[in-house]
This record gives structure tokens, sequence and C-alpha cells, in this order.
């Protein structure tokens, strides 16, 4: 049996280690021996990448996508997108949806993984849609989580509805890293069973299940998984891929993957490793083992911005009241899985109440259009008490909210002006407009400062 290996050193291990921050100069010089690996795909691009570009790296996100293309002919890239949400904090518009994928293809990307926060397949369709008209791979995505709500069945089901979407493969994302051996292979094999398209299992070492986990995925018939060169791995990060690919191999699976250029690859990446540890941009207690989520199910993302929330207030002491409190939250919205945006509305909320000292005392903005169905159908039941605090005698929104939006990519478009230069730009705006101005104003100060050096040296 043939396994694949997804290698995310390049989006999701560094955006779980050092939180996004690696620019591209720092890869650059080891892409084009990346492309040699073997490697199912590279997942370089989508969830925060294109934030931190234009917040913190001064990047043009689009442009670093273009740039990994050139240098990785042969290695199909992968993204992940947060279905209407885009890789933004809300949903967007169809038109606007659209044009972002048909753009994300055209600078290079092949295969898009879709999923959304809620499982609510409604908010994956357009996004699926237009992944395939433009001749791209769509992977549709299970949030992985663990309730009273969620069991073998219900993914089953929910695994055909996304086939039946037209999907070219199904991933298992466990986000949180709480997926046992027994369930994923359970589910693997389940879902092997019941849907006729590739499986894809993305899981993090965050509670140190993450190597036994994909070994009893890969026995139960997983096709890819997801993992990351050894020196940017574990933690709340995926999997070391040359220890997968050692023990798999001996175990007489087909890996395509080549050792001896992970190496290469591994060594490159140290020297980064080192720096992000001297500089304190990777903490130590993030590569570490945190048992704890296998209670409270909570991501090491959204552990660490509990405790950054905590800290900034001087209440961190108040860390187990908020992480007791975090499941409470979450029972209380109908069990979402804690993954982006949901995590960080549950865990801003359940800090709310502790500080507070009053449950739902203060009720952010972001869950009270979660209670009015902005963000899709909740998995479960919501608290009465709590619709009664934000609907009073409103009806909360049944249909797929994007359809009562106005399209968004034409006003963006008169509102930036000769300030876009291409529709990617607009795309950028529309995605994080204060972000985005301000790389679009340094831009075009740099390139007067070039042109005025350019003169100058003439003269």
């Amino acid at each position: 049996m043939k396994v694949n290996f997804t290698e995310t050193v390049l989006r999701d291990a560094n955006q779980s280690l050092i939180a996004t921050r690696m620019p591209f100069e720092a890869f650059e010089p080891i892409l084009k021996t990346m492309d040699k690996a073997g490697y199912y795909s590279l997942e370089c691009w989508g969830g925060a990448t294109f934030d931190s570009c234009l917040r913190y790296l001064n990047e043009d996100p689009w442009e670093r996508l273009r740039k990994i293309r050139k240098a990785c002919p042969n290695t199909k890239l992968q993204m992940l997108l947060r279905g209407q949400n885009l890789l933004g904090y809300k949903h967007y518009p169809d038109d606007v949806v659209r044009l972002f994928i048909k753009k994300s293809v055209e600078n290079g990307i092949d295969i898009i993984r879709i999923f959304d926060a809620l499982n609510d397949v409604r908010n994956i369709q357009v996004a699926v849609d237009e992944t395939l008209k433009n001749g791209a791979h769509a992977s549709g995505t299970i949030c992985y989580t663990l309730s009273p709500i969620h069991n073998l069945e219900n993914y089953v089901k929910l695994a055909k509805e996304i086939e039946a979407l037209g999907v070219q493969s199904i991933c298992v994302k466990d986000m949180a890293g709480i997926m046992s051996p027994k369930e994923g292979y359970e589910l693997v094999k389940a879902l092997k069973e019941n849907v006729k398209v590739p499986v894809v299992v993305h899981t993090h070492s965050t509670t140190g299940l993450g190597f036994m986990t994909l070994l009893k995925c890969v026995e139960a018939g997983a096709d890819v998984i997801d993992s990351s060169i050894s020196c940017f791995s574990g933690g709340t990060s995926q999997p070391a891929t040359e220890t997968l690919v050692y023990a798999l191999k001996q175990l007489g699976y087909e890996v395509p993957v080549d050792e001896k250029i992970c190496k290469e690859i591994n060594d490159f990446f140290k020297p980064v490793r080192a720096k992000a540890l001297e500089s304190g941009l990777l903490n130590p207690v993030v590569m570490g083992t945190q048992t704890d989520a296998l209670i409270y199910q909570i991501p090491g993302g959204m552990l660490s911005n509990l405790v950054a929330q905590l800290t900034a207030q001087n209440k961190l002491d108040k860390l187990d009241e908020v992480l007791l409190e975090t499941p409470r939250v979450r029972e209380d919205l109908g069990f979402p899985p804690l993954v982006t945006p949901m995590s960080q509305m549950v865990g801003v909320q359940a800090t709310a109440n502790v500080l507070a000292g009053e449950r739902y005392k203060n009720i952010s903005k972001e869950v009270k259009s979660y209670i009015k169905g902005e963000y899709g159908k909740a998995p479960g039941k919501v608290s009465e008490e709590l619709q009664k605090l934000v609907l009073g005698d409103e009806k909360p929104v049944t249909c797929r909210f994007a359809d009562t939006l106005e399209p968004g990519v034409e006003a963006a478009r008169a509102a930036l002006g000769d300030r876009a230069t291409c529709d990617e730009d607009v795309l950028s705006y529309i995605a994080f407009p204060a972000q985005a101005e301000k790389f679009f104003d340094a831009r075009e100060a740099k390139k007067k400062n070039t042109f005025t050096y350019a003169i100058k040296k003439v003269d």
C-alpha cells in the first residue's frame, strides 16, 4: 500500500510553533530541494499566512505564492481555506469567494483544503464548486472534535454529504491533536468503506497522540498524511516527517519520500529554528506535550492565545478557571469544533466570563453574530438562556448566511481606485483592509524611493 505525505513546514508547522512569522527569504534557498523530495504536496499558503504576510512580514502574499510556485514546478502546492470565511474571520459574499479561489489557482495553488468551522456543508459548497471549475483539487474537510453529538455515524454522514459536492478527497482535520489511535482507526476505516475518494489525515502532536494516531490511520487505509520536517515538528506542530517515513517503510508501506533529501531539508531548517529560539519567537513550551488538551479539548494555538490574553491583563493566575469555563461555553454554544474562528470566539468569551466574575455579563460581538446564525448552523442546541440574552424576540438566520450578503468585489474596487494594481490587491483589501492599505502605502513609498534613487544615479 502506498502512503503519501503532505509537508507542512511552510504553513501549519511554522504557524503552530512560531505564529507564521517565517519570511519567504528564510526558506527560499531550500525550495528547489523540497521540490525533489517526493512529497504529495507542500502546504504553503492559506490559514494565517495571508494575514501574517501583510500584518507582520511586509510581504505580498500573492507574490510569495508565485515565488514558491516558480521554485517548485514538480510538486503540488496546497492551501487551507476556511470555506465562506476564506482566510478571514467572517463570511464573505459569493463573488468574493469565487474570485479569491480563481486567483489562488492562477497564482499557483493545486489543492485547496476547504473546511467550515461548524461542519456546515452549506458554507463550503461555493468554494468547492469554484475550485472544481478552475481545475484544482478540492479536498473537503471534516473538523474533528469530541462531544455528545459528534460520533462515528455523524462523521460518515457528513463525509457523504461532502463527497456529493464533487470533492476529490476527504480530509479529517484534527486541529487539537485529540483523536486517539482507536478513534482514528475506526473513523478512517468507516470512511474508506463509505466514500470512494482518497482519505487524508491531519493531526497535531499537542497531546502526544500524533504518531500513534497516524500509524493506526495508515493501517486503516489513509491515503495521505500530514507531517512536518523534524526540527519544526512536535508540540503544537505535526509529527515528524522523517520518523514516519522511516517507520512506514520498515513496515512495508510504499512511501515515495526520499529520506536523504529530507535530511538536507531538516539541516537547512535547523538554523532557522535556532534563530527563532534565540529571539524568543519560538517558545520551548509549545514544543512540549500538553495532555490537558485531552481534558479541555483546547488546541495548542488556542491555549497560547488564552495565556497571552491573561498575561496582558496580569490575570494569568485565572488560567485554570478559564480552562474550566471553556468547555462550558462550548456546550452553551452547541458544541462547535474548536477551530478558527470558533476557537478564538469560545476562548475570548470564557476569559470574559471569568474576569467579569459573572457568566455572559459581557458577550462578544462575534458570539452574538454566531447566535444570530451568521456563521452557520450550530452543531448542537444553543443554550436557550443565551439565545434570549442575545436575540430577545429576534429570529436567528436559518438560511445560508452568504445568501443575505451583497456582492463585494466591485465595491472594493471602487473604494481602492488606482491604489489597486490588480484583482489580487482588491482581494487582499477585502480580507484585511487596514493591513492591506498599510502594505500598499509601504509599497508605493518604496517605488518612489527607488525611482528617486535611479534618477540621482543617472544625474
